[in-house]
């Protein structure tokens, strides 16, 4: 087994490591002793952050908040029920044959491969779209990589079926609004919020067009862009992460540390940072260090953390691993 296979099948053993309780609401004390408790409910919830002021909290609270909603929202991680890859030539697709579907009528269409394009004729009984408009007769279908990538609604506009491309392979991802994993959310678990983990780091930048390997969750190894890397300091040593694409300027780490599978997801976090400045500054901010969508559903396909990126270091801020329903 060669260096890399080991890399990988390690990776994708820490898949199932990680632990997490979900957290607990507070009590609305406002609306129990009135306006006047406001403030000091404020004042105490900062008091409770060390080192933090009431911008750093808000910012910090937004940001977790922000998180929830797009985990629940309609187009959220929380609401896949199918990653189906297609392998035949032909393919009828339904909860009751061929590539059968969690949730919706036992049959909807046919999908065909032919000559590297995707084809779809739905049936006439049913009630699809696609991409919004009323879905009569066959059509070509376009993956996730495309500049018009489609959209199949299914079951009165609850599900959705998108077809994804990896490793030159393709699949149906189906979304549900009645997905057990949006139905039956646990919420997020996360360390207590930690100015002190938002550390100030350097952007070191690459040669253009150079690229790194990156394994995900089912075994694929693609090359990324990657733009340069990220240096740090933390307890006066030296750490260093590699950095792909984040949009815009901004930077996207993917890294694990030594807290997966002791709190946080078993095989790694992910990071986003906005644009170095002119100088190469850049904060990382880890107190927002947030889980794949591979720690929520078993239908994403999530890149892992390279080598490179596998820090000998706790970092003890951020969300910790989701504890699924026991159901």
């Amino acid at each position: 087994m060669t260096g890399k296979s080991v890399w990988i099948a390690a990776a994708l053993a820490a898949f199932v490591a990680g632990c997490g309780r979900t957290p607990q609401s507070p009590e609305d004390a406002a609306a129990m002793a009135g306006a006047d408790a406001e403030p000091a409910a404020e004042t105490a919830e900062i008091a409770a952050v060390p080192g933090a002021d009431a911008a750093f909290v808000r910012e910090q609270e937004a940001w977790r908040e922000q998180r929830r909603e797009s985990l629940l929202a309609p187009d959220g991680w929380t609401g896949l029920i199918g990653l189906h890859w297609i392998e035949l030539k032909a393919h009828y697709v339904g909860s009751g044959s061929g590539l059968r579907l969690a949730k919706g009528p036992p049959r909807i269409g046919l999908l065909q491969q032919e000559g590297g394009r995707l084809f779809f004729t739905p049936e006439k009984d049913v009630e699809l779209t696609l991409d919004g408009e009323p879905l009569t007769g066959r059509v070509e279908l376009h993956d996730d990589f495309s500049a018009t990538p489609s959209t199949i609604g299914f079951d009165d506009g609850k599900g959705e079926i998108s077809v994804i491309a990896r490793g030159g392979r393709r699949a149906l991802r189906v979304r549900h609004d009645e997905a057990e994993g949006r139905t039956g959310f646990a919420g997020l678990d996360y360390w207590p919020m930690d100015p002190g983990w938002r550390v100030q780091g350097k952007f070191v930048a690459h040669p253009p067009g150079r690229t790194i390997e990156i394994a995900n969750i089912i075994g694929i190894v693609e090359a990324q862009p990657n733009p340069g890397a990220v240096e740090f300091e933390r307890d006066g040593q030296q750490y260093r992460l590699e950095a792909l694409e984040g949009g815009e300027g901004a930077l996207f780490l993917i890294l694990a540390d030594r807290t997966n599978g002791q709190g946080s997801y078993g095989a790694g976090r992910y990071l986003y940072t906005d644009a170095p400045d002119a100088q190469g500054n850049v904060t990382l901010d880890f107190n927002r260090a947030y889980n794949p969508p591979c720690a929520f559903t078993a239908h994403a396909t999530c890149p892992l953390p390279p080598p490179e990126n596998r820090l000998d270091l706790r970092i003890t801020a951020g969300e910790k691993a989701y504890a699924k329903p026991a159901s």
